[in-house]
């Protein structure tokens, strides 16, 4: 697999194969279930999905409980990470490729992407933005950390890893046909539920 950026290659790598086993736990089954029980109440008539940078499908996993007969797909570049889903995904609808190279065949119901786009070049979130909303049939559902304005932050040691930004923001003035339903955010030191400081989104494209 061949990439255009420094952040594609250190995901797919070793880095990306110790972020897989540090982040499975029924702790965070259980966060997620209480996150998407909020994040997507006014989301209803989901029968499918695509998840942007699943990793091992913690969120997938929780979305499947709360929405049973939901169809989902994932995008993952680790290769470690994508066999962990093909476990429990149709092998078929496991995609082990970089975002940037996704190529974009059809619109799902709802488009998931949490913890993601922090991580991606911002050179390249122009083209992560188009794929994303071109995916997006009814609902776009996006966590992240925010800022107002742009800014880099050292990640566990690694320079030029994280970038916050208001990537909500971005996408509904690139594309006047999303609009905002709702929104929240989710405190590290929330005394139940195992958190990062995150803010949510969920955007529904008109038409």
């Amino acid at each position: 697999m061949k990439f255009t950026t420094e952040q594609e290659a250190f995901w797919a790598g070793e880095f990306g194969n110790a972020y897989m086993e540090r982040n499975q736990s029924e702790a965070l089954l259980a966060s997620n279930l209480n996150f998407y029980s909020r994040a997507l109440r006014q989301a209803p008539g989901l029968e499918n999905c695509i998840e942007f940078g699943a990793n091992v499908g913690m969120n997938l996993r929780a979305l499947k409980l709360l929405r049973p007969c939901i169809d989902q797909h994932a995008i993952e570049i680790n290769a470690n990470a994508a066999a962990k889903l093909r476990e429990f995904l149709p092998p078929q609808n496991v995609y082990n490729v970089s975002i940037l190279e996704h190529e974009v065949k059809r619109t799902f119901d709802l488009v998931l992407i949490r913890g993601v786009l922090i991580h991606i070049n911002p050179e390249a979130l122009a083209t992560v933005y188009e794929k994303l909303h071109s995916s997006t049939g009814k609902y776009l559902l996006i966590c992240e950390y925010y800022n107002t304005t742009p800014v880099a932050i050292e990640y566990r040691g690694h320079k030029d890893r994280l970038f916050k930004r208001d990537f909500c923001g971005e996408m509904l003035d690139r594309y006047p046909d999303l609009e905002l339903v709702d929104y929240g955010f989710d405190y590290h030191r929330d005394p139940t539920f195992l958190h990062d400081d995150c803010t949510w989104f969920l955007l529904r494209k008109k038409g």
